[in-house]
């Protein structure tokens, strides 16, 4: 995508608004860029904009004083993140870094809300959004208790390729290893691991500059 606009008018939602609408909410969006390591938002910040991927990939994670980091899920071109923020009147819960280079779409609060209050596709595409993110992190509750790392990294890929949340993956994905690994909340080296058994097990394929999706289905089923 080239730009926040692009990124607006290729939306699901965005495709379903009237002229007005549209024009309403390109004019209250502006386009933001953020270096390989730099923070989106983060917890603790009052919440005034809603946010998408133009380009780049993101970390959702929660940083404790205590040093400890707790890995949530990866934001990938064309997602869209901080609705449920929005939704509610209390400051960010979560941090979201850039894993590299990464561009990104701020829809500011007010422009957010009057959409919400005059675009029915919009509502709906708010609904089944928060209801996607619902079942991710459900999910990923379940395979943190559940699997073991390969597993857990297979679906973690996996969750990239949901339809609603980000529509703009590719088969190929340009994520690194180093990338995944801080996405899975592992090291370089045991992400490379992960990677191998996937490999091995006719998955996925490492191609340069990213990884090759042979068969997502069996990654969502990876470790049943």
């Amino acid at each position: 995508m080239n730009n926040a606009e692009e990124l607006l008018r290729s939306s699901s939602w965005g495709r379903a608004l009237t002229d007005d609408e549209m024009k309403r909410a390109l004019a209250g969006t502006i386009e933001r860029s953020f270096s390989a390591g730099a923070f989106i938002c983060m917890k603790g910040e009052p919440v005034d904009a809603w946010m998408g991927i133009i380009d780049g990939l993101g970390k959702m994670a929660s940083h404790w004083t205590t040093g400890k980091t707790t890995s949530l899920t990866g934001i990938s071109s064309g997602g869209w993140f901080g609705e449920g923020s929005l939704l509610k009147n209390e400051p960010r819960r979560y941090d979201v870094m850039a894993l590299r280079d990464t561009r990104v779409a701020f829809m500011s609060r007010s422009t957010f809300h009057w959409l919400l209050d005059h675009s029915i596709p919009f509502n709906r595409f708010i609904i089944a959004q928060i209801n996607e993110r619902l079942g991710q992190f459900i999910g990923m509750m379940e395979n943190e208790r559940m699997l073991d790392t390969d597993a857990r990294i297979a679906r973690g890929l996996a969750a990239l390729f949901n339809p609603v949340l980000y529509p703009g993956t590719n088969r190929l994905l340009q994520i690194s290893q180093e990338e995944l690994g801080y996405l899975a909340g592992v090291s370089r080296q045991r992400a490379n691991q992960a990677l191998k058994v996937l490999e091995d097990a006719g998955l996925v394929k490492s191609e340069y500059g990213g990884i090759l999706v042979v068969d997502l289905d069996g990654l969502r089923r990876f470790g049943e």
